[in-house]
């Protein structure tokens, strides 16, 4: 079989040639453009291996536990592979009731995790206390120590909320880019501070704060929340 030779095109000057041949040979499109490919394939490779930290909190992780079953396949998401060192997990999943007492532990974890590293807040209690929030032993939700990317309302949620969840943290990952990501920014990044446990959780940063207020009744008293009850018979 004789293969079709192609029409000898000739170029009105040499210059013209080189650009034609630069054109074919050569990426000469707008830098963003090269940006976008580069995020669409690193984000397609992180979403579909995303490993959790195996620990559990409270009830809710039962729920969890339940999701890496077979019935609900947790595995169809890149997501099977539990880690039990928080060096090679890049998602905490807080499963569960956050006391104060566990508020400095789960911190010190998520400090260890290496970037890109996610939080998912599953169920009313690690949202926002639960039916626990007036406890005075709980943290009214885990956002109050760590930044929180997706959260699962339930108590407790099912699988498939979880699944949901997990599906939403794809789609948040689906939409960063190596431009404004924290991960790749210049200089060293500053840890989530380790909250210290005493009559209640404060933060250390803060210590010289505190203890200005206690020496000062006067702006102690200024910054308290006062709450006036009604008399009987006084209107509102």
């Amino acid at each position: 079989m004789v293969e079709e030779q192609k029409p000898i095109q000739v170029a009105a000057s040499e210059d013209a040639w080189l650009d034609e041949q630069v054109r074919r040979s050569v990426w000469v499109g707008p830098l963003n453009k090269v940006v976008d490919f580069v995020d669409l394939i690193y984000n397609w490779g992180r979403r579909n291996s995303v490993w959790p930290l195996g620990f559990g909190l409270a009830c809710c992780a039962i729920e969890f536990i339940c999701t890496q079953s077979s019935r609900f396949d947790m595995s169809r998401f890149g997501m099977e592979l539990v880690r039990a060192s928080p060096r090679q997990a890049d998602l905490m999943i807080v499963s569960g009731t956050v006391t104060k007492k566990m508020g400095p532990a789960i911190v010190r974890l998520y400090n260890q995790m290496a970037e890109p590293k996610y939080v998912l807040a599953m169920g009313a209690c690690a949202s926002a206390g639960g039916p626990f929030k007036e406890g005075y032993n709980v943290v009214s939700g885990v956002d109050k120590l760590l930044p929180v990317d997706v959260y699962v309302p339930g108590c407790p949620p099912t699988p498939q909320a979880l699944l949901n969840g997990l599906i939403q943290l794809q789609k948040k990952i689906d939409k960063q880019s190596i431009r404004d990501v924290a991960w790749y920014r210049k200089g060293a990044q500053e840890g989530v501070p380790e909250p210290v446990l005493g009559p209640d959780l404060f933060d250390a940063r803060r210590v010289e704060e505190i203890t200005e207020l206690a020496a000062d009744p006067a702006k102690l008293e200024a910054r308290a929340i006062k709450i006036v009850k009604e008399t009987k018979g006084e209107k509102k």
